[in-house]
């Protein structure tokens, strides 16, 4: 009977085993906004969009709670979150259509893939199961907050940074009128009528 029975632990520890290393392994890399994956279905290297400054997503291992193969966030203003797969209360890894976006923070807090990278995810977790590791810092924010800067710059500064306010006659001209309507937009010029307040 003891042999019966050791041989059935046996048999059960092999299969369980055999059953948890099937399991897709999913890594998120937030300091360098990647994702590897390793399951049955390959092996695969994507950029997602983890959570912007002022929002975290959660470091740790976790594993699959549900998924949903389209969820909409009451949250954030029913946005669609295709091909969800949750793993900590309301974090998910899903899919995004702002896809201009992946590589860098942008989320609030879950991790954002490319709509056929989620779909793939999604069936591969959905047939073997998953492991969700997720390491690493978010990049520094310099780097972010310098690009939005840039983008959201005043046409005052970017005239200066171009050089056009050195060369531009400061007393006549509608060159002039227009740096002066920029330094003080107050200003009354006779090109352009009233000054805008």
């Amino acid at each position: 009977m003891r042999i019966f029975a050791g041989a059935c632990a046996l048999i059960c520890g092999m299969l369980t085993a055999s059953g948890a290393g099937a399991a897709v392994r999913i890594h998120i890399d937030l300091t360098t906004q990647t994702m590897h994956v390793n399951g049955n279905g390959g092996q695969y290297d994507w950029p997602v969009s983890t959570a912007r400054s002022g929002y975290a997503t959660p470091r740790g291992h976790y594993r699959p709670t549900h998924l949903q193969r389209m969820h909409y966030s009451r949250k954030y203003h029913m946005s669609p979150m295709p091909h969800s797969i949750f793993f900590n209360g309301g974090y998910a890894i899903h899919g995004t259509y702002s896809t201009s976006q992946l590589g860098r923070p942008a989320s609030h807090g879950c991790i954002r893939l490319a709509p056929g990278n989620a779909a793939r995810l999604y069936s591969m977790v959905q047939m073997e199961g998953g492991s969700i590791s997720i390491s690493g810092a978010p990049p520094r924010r310099s780097v972010y907050a310098n690009a939005h800067r840039r983008k959201h710059m005043t046409t005052y500064a970017r005239l200066r940074r171009d050089g056009v306010l050195a060369y531009a006659p400061m007393r006549r001209g509608p060159i002039a009128a227009t740096a002066r309507q920029i330094i003080n937009p107050v200003f009354r010029s006779p090109f352009f009528g009233e000054g805008y307040q």
